[in-house]
């Protein structure tokens, strides 16, 4: 009976000590795939790639744009890759029509910020909040034919109260202030609110040029001159200083050589993978 009892109680203790030590080998695999996927890079990369494509909204899910980048995800990224060792600078491709103007602003604060280099590519289109983002990297390379700029705002809206007139509609105004439904499209704007509307729009229009004058270091009146609205191909937006130089991403590698003070061959990028990272 003793031997038999000393036997189980040994069986008892080495399929414990096995379940602890599966249990080690686990959390040690588990923290080990861990920090492999929460760097951006594989030892050998020296040059984190950062995409910014579609529209650039403080949240997803509004406005219904399919592709959307957040200043979260952006800030996320820059905090990463700036604790990993190895990176030693950033290339930020932009693909951006715009999108809010204070999501711009906050992605391209966190971009002028970084203490890593920051050399920005724009792709077929940084206009509105996308160019406000591309001004802010250090060193900024578009295709002769990128359209680039567009430094200005709107809230323009299809007003549909004639078509609710036709449908049978009818809009009832229950408001407790004066200005509480001002846009609404089911009736029409009044001049007052129109007034009101533009005076807003001028003031967020006159801080995205001064941000831009700012990161371009340009002059004020000459940002102005150029912030009507319109965009212009990247041979143009080289001549008229919101771009540095033309060229694609192989172009990019020369300017991180200069910055970095490398061989081109030295340039190695660590390509954006988003199911990779852990946001």
């Amino acid at each position: 009976m003793q031997k038999s009892f000393l036997r189980e109680t040994a069986d008892v203790i080495m399929r414990s000590v096995v379940i602890v030590l599966t249990i080690v080998v686990v959390i040690i695999s588990i923290s080990a795939l861990y920090e492999v996927e929460s760097g951006v890079g594989d030892g050998s990369c020296n040059v984190a790639v950062l995409p910014i494509e579609g529209a650039i909204l403080p949240f997803h899910g509004l406005g219904g744009f399919e592709l959307v980048v957040t200043p979260e995800t952006i800030e996320s990224y820059m905090d990463l890759v700036e604790d990993e060792a190895g990176i030693e600078a950033v290339l930020v491709e932009i693909n951006s029509p715009g999108g809010t103007p204070v999501a711009s602003a906050r992605i391209a604060d966190r971009l002028k910020s970084s203490s890593l280099p920051v050399v920005g590519l724009v792709g077929d289109m940084a206009a509105s909040g996308g160019y406000m983002v591309a001004a802010a990297t250090d060193y900024l390379i578009a295709s002769p034919m990128s359209d680039v700029g567009s430094i200005g705002v709107t809230m323009s809206y299809l007003e549909e109260s004639e078509k609710n007139k036709e449908e049978g509609l009818t809009y009832v105004q229950l408001t407790t202030g004066k200005f509480k439904d001002a846009g609404s499209p089911n009736r029409p704007i009044t001049e007052e609110e129109k007034e009101m509307f533009l005076e807003d729009l001028q003031i967020v229009h006159d801080e995205f040029v001064r941000i831009v004058a700012d990161y371009r270091n340009l002059e004020v009146s000459v940002v102005e001159e150029l912030a009507d609205g319109s965009t212009m191909p990247g041979l143009k937006a080289v001549d008229a200083g919101l771009v540095d130089s033309l060229g694609g991403r192989k172009d990019t590698k020369k300017v991180f050589a200069d910055i970095l003070n490398k061989d081109e061959s030295d340039i190695i990028f660590c390509e954006y993978n988003q199911g990779f990272l852990p946001f």
